[in-house]
């Protein structure tokens, strides 16, 4: 299913990456107990392209994209995004970052309850200067609320919504700002099967006209055929083994 890009388009890629997590008990092992440790030799994501990364849990999908947006640092290797290494960028570079380059779909959405879904929508703008909050940005939340059906759940706190309502609102915020990057963890998972391909369908048109580039991890093998390439995540990386660290403070 991969295929290879010509470097010369490229517009994201990790280079010779290892990722480890701290070890810091079971979240950071596998199902048999073995710390992990993340290899990457190289994955290369076109300028514009809408990318799918399929496999199974714990194969270290989540964390390419966190490698991606610089939530995660690679304790080896290259992360390149638009010309910028963003490993070599200090935290608060990586959040500007964020902010200004990237639109992200959390798996469990990030959003924040006891605000409206409206006031989560806009929050890109509320958190950085990187952003700023104008009349054309509220404008292009309300078409994009629209868009996702969610125009009459605005004033509703998030609370109050369904998981699938709370799916969209992510959605939104992902492409209120207008980023060059989306990065996308199993966007339409709380979605029924006529709403996930209605909102995958406006998440890859609205990137298109943006001309954002577009890496989408997912489950959903029925929706592999509106991605213009399948990256497999055993074909990408490899779990090397990581002997155990003894804990910060062990006597």
């Amino acid at each position: 299913m991969t295929q290879t890009t010509d470097r010369s388009t490229t517009f994201a890629s990790l280079d010779s990456v290892r990722f480890s997590y701290p070890d810091s008990g079971s979240s950071s092992r596998d199902e048999g107990g073995v710390p992990f440790r993340l290899a990457c030799d190289s994955l290369a994501i076109a300028r514009g392209e809408h990318a799918a990364i399929i496999g199974p849990s714990g194969s270290g999908k989540t964390t390419l994209l966190n490698l991606l947006a610089g939530i995660l640092v690679p304790d080896e290797g290259s992360v390149t995004v638009d010309g910028v290494r963003v490993d070599r960028l200090s935290d608060a570079q990586r959040r500007a970052f964020r902010i200004r380059d990237v639109g992200l779909v959390l798996q469990d959405f990030g959003l924040i309850d006891y605000l409206s879904a409206g006031e989560n929508l806009l929050l890109p703008f509320r958190i950085h200067p990187a952003q700023r909050l104008d009349a054309e940005s509220r404008e292009r939340a309300r078409e994009i609320a629209g868009s996702l059906g969610i125009a009459a759940l605005l004033g509703r706190r998030i609370a109050r919504l369904s998981q699938g309502e709370r799916q969209r609102v992510a959605i939104g915020r992902a492409l209120v700002t207008g980023p060059k990057l989306i990065l996308a963890d199993e966007p339409t998972g709380n979605l029924d099967p006529d709403n996930k391909h209605r909102v995958l369908d406006l998440l890859l048109d609205r990137a298109g006209a943006l001309g954002a580039t577009v890496i989408v991890v997912t489950h959903d093998h029925a929706l592999l055929s509106r991605f213009d390439r399948v990256h497999r995540v055993d074909e990408l990386t490899r779990r090397e083994a990581s002997e155990p660290r003894a804990a910060e403070g062990e006597r």
